[in-house]
This record gives structure tokens, C-alpha cells and sequence, in this order.
């Protein structure tokens, strides 16, 4: 019945209009609904709509300690309904609310309220992804969301952290771009912790923090601090330990944005792995990958092309990928990057019997 009931209200908020009844207290009924509620359903009396205030109403009700849990779950039960309805809670203004809620949570070192305040934003990810407003343009809202997954309190609980993690990915993707060229050290210093704890987060939880690097990245002071912090190393890291599709498209993006300055280059260089772990997706996961994969390699050959790198890149099975990327169905760009790195180090590389052996083993 009281699904039946909440059914009912919404339906009657969305169908007032047609033939609308008001009575003495100012409550606004739509006839159809009263007749099938009252003569269809047997019921002796008629619940009123659940407008937009109601919703306001119970959003307000989260910063209330008594009602939250109470409150989330009706908001929840709502939101399972129908998308129409998360349209209403969203015109309402849940997702500012709900991260005003999550960030309260957190301050207090609520543990359950902040489990329940996750779940349900996790549960919004869709429409917050594509919503563009207060969210994507407050500075406040992202400096004190990306804490949250390292808070104490959701440390053995691997579901919950990486629904944290979701949080500012959802945000970043519409962020302005302003506000990403004005983060701070510390916003990319807390992210790049979780990376070295992928023992204490799910893969969709990594691919989320790697999607907020992918988005910070390209400019300029973000990428220089990235280098300084050692985040190639832990890319590196993360791409063998888990080495799944989204995740190796996710750290070729980033790594490529992060070798286009010479550090990056160098960092890279420095990983026993670097090349290799950049050499292997190739042909093996995506077009994407391939893309990235190779811009890196043309990077490495055009300003790192020494006899130490060159013969690295021989030994790991590069010159190998090249040249069976020459001979792949693939885009012609790539095949022409193939062709110039190729070409570049041939002196090097031609008749080599290693590129044979490569090619066999690989």
C-alpha cells in the first residue's frame, strides 16, 4: 500500500493540469486520481500530491541527524521509480544537497551516514554526469568531496571507498575548465595516495580516480606536479597489477598527456617497465590504446632516441608491435607513426635479428 500510495502521488504531481480540484486547505488534486483512487481502489480517503517542495522538504530533512537515515531511504525509494522522477529531484536540487550531506558525513566522522549518502549518490551517477551547474562550477564542493574516500571510517569497507572515489569523477566530467587549471597540490596529492592502496579499492573505484587525473592532466601546472609526485611510477604499477581494458586505455591517456614534457619522459624512462608496460597493450586491447600507446612511443623515439632507449625498445618487443602494426588492419595515421619511428632508428633496428626473435616470442 505505501508503494501503491507513493505511486499514486507522483502520478497525480505529473497529471495535474487536465482537470485540477483544489479544496479549502489549498491542496491541489487531479479529478482522474480521486475517482481511481476513491472508486477504483476502495480507499475512503485521498493522499495529497508529492510536488517539488515536498521534495525540497526532504532534502532540507538531511541535515537533520534524527531524519537522515529516514530520509535517504525515501529518496532512494523514489529515485528506483522512474527517471521522471529523478528529473523532479534534480530540479529540486538533491545533488547540491546531497553533497552538502556527504561532506557533513565526512567532518563528523559518520561512518553509516556516509555509507548510505554514497550509495545514493552512486545510485544518481547517471543524470549527476550529465547535469552542468552549481556542482561542476563550485570550487568548495570538489576541495571537500575528494577527501572523503580517505576517510577513516570506510578503510575496510572496499564498496563504499570506491563509491567515494565515483563522487568527484561525476563532477570533474563537467567541470569548468578554469577550476581545473587552479587545483591545488594537496586535491592531486590525496588522489594519488589511493593509487598505491589497490588492495583497499574495487577496479571501478582505480578507473574513477584515473578518469579525475585523465581530466587534470592536460594543463600545464597540473602536469608538472603530477610528474614531481612520481605518478608515472604509479601508473606504471597500477597498469600491471591491473591490467583490464578501461584501465590500460585510462593510464595510456594519462601517461601520454604527462610525456608530452620532457620530466615525464624522463620519469617514464626510469621504470625497469616504462616501455614495456606501454609496448604490450598494443594490439591486444583497443584503437584506443594503439592511439595512445603509439603517441608515446613516437614521443620516446622523437626527443629520447638514445642507443640505450632505441635497444630498450628492441629488446621489449616495440620495434615487434611497429611492425606488425604495419601490417594490421588499422587507421592509417597509425600505420604512418609506425612507418616514421621505424624509420627514424632504422640504422639501428634493419636486419636485426632480435626484431625476429621478438616478433616469434611476443
Amino acid at each position: 500500500m505505501a508503494l501503491e500510495n507513493h505511486l499514486y502521488m507522483w502520478q497525480n504531481f505529473r497529471d495535474i493540469g487536465s482537470n485540477p480540484v483544489t479544496n479549502v486547505s489549498g491542496i491541489t488534486y487531479d479529478r482522474e486520481s480521486i475517482d481511481h483512487w476513491l472508486y477504483k481502489s476502495n480507499n475512503k480517503t485521498c493522499p495529497p500530491h508529492l510536488g517539488k517542495f515536498h521534495v525540497i522538504n526532504l532534502i532540507g530533512d538531511l541535515s537533520f541527524p534524527d531524519l537522515q537515515m529516514k530520509t535517504q531511504k525515501k529518496l532512494e525509494a523514489f529515485a528506483l521509480e522512474n527517471e521522471r522522477n529523478w528529473a523532479l529531484m534534480f530540479e529540486a536540487g538533491l545533488g547540491k544537497g546531497l553533497i552538502s550531506f556527504i561532506i557533513s558525513c565526512y567532518e563528523k566522522r559518520e561512518s553509516k551516514g556516509l555509507e548510505e549518502a554514497l550509495s545514493l549518490f552512486y545510485l544518481f551517477r547517471t543524470p549527476l554526469g550529465k547535469s552542468r551547474g552549481p556542482l561542476a562550477e563550485n570550487d568548495e564542493i570538489i576541495k571537500s568531496l575528494m577527501p572523503v574516500s580517505g576517510c577513516d571510517c570506510l578503510r575496510d569497507n572496499v564498496v563504499v571507498k570506491s563509491q567515494a572515489a565515483y563522487a568527484p569523477r561525476v563532477i570533474f566530467q563537467k567541470a569548468n575548465p578554469r577550476m581545473l587549471e587552479s587545483l591545488k597540490p594537496d586535491f592531486l596529492k590525496n588522489i594519488l595516495s589511493h593509487l598505491g592502496e589497490l588492495g583497499n579499492i574495487c577496479q571501478k573505484g582505480l578507473n574513477s580516480l584515473l578518469h579525475v587525473l585523465l581530466h587534470t592532466c592536460p594543463w600545464g601546472r597540473n602536469r608538472v606536479w603530477m610528474v614531481e609526485s612520481g605518478t608515472l611510477f604509479d601508473l606504471i604499477e597500477a597498469e600491471i597489477r591491473s591490467p583490464e581494458k578501461k584501465t590500460t586505455e585510462l593510464v595510456l591517456g594519462i601517461l601520454y598527456h604527462l610525456c608530452s614534457c620532457a620530466d615525464g619522459r624522463a620519469q617514464l624512462l626510469r621504470h625497469k617497465a616504462g616501455i614495456a608496460v606501454v609496448t604490450r597493450p598494443i594490439l591486444k586491447v583497443s584503437s584506443m590504446a594503439d592511439d595512445r600507446a603509439l603517441s608515446i612511443i613516437w614521443l620516446l623515439s622523437k626527443y629520447c632516441g638514445t642507443n640505450e632507449v632505441v635497444e630498450e625498445m628492441l629488446r621489449v618487443g616495440t620495434v615487434a608491435k611497429l611492425s606488425m602494426l604495419m601490417q594490421a588492419n588499422c587507421a592509417p595515421h597509425l600505420k604512418e607513426n609506425a612507418r616514421e619511428i621505424l624509420m627514424t632508428h632504422s640504422g639501428v633496428w634493419n636486419g636485426s635479428l632480435s626484431l625476429y626473435v621478438s616478433t616469434l616470442a611476443w
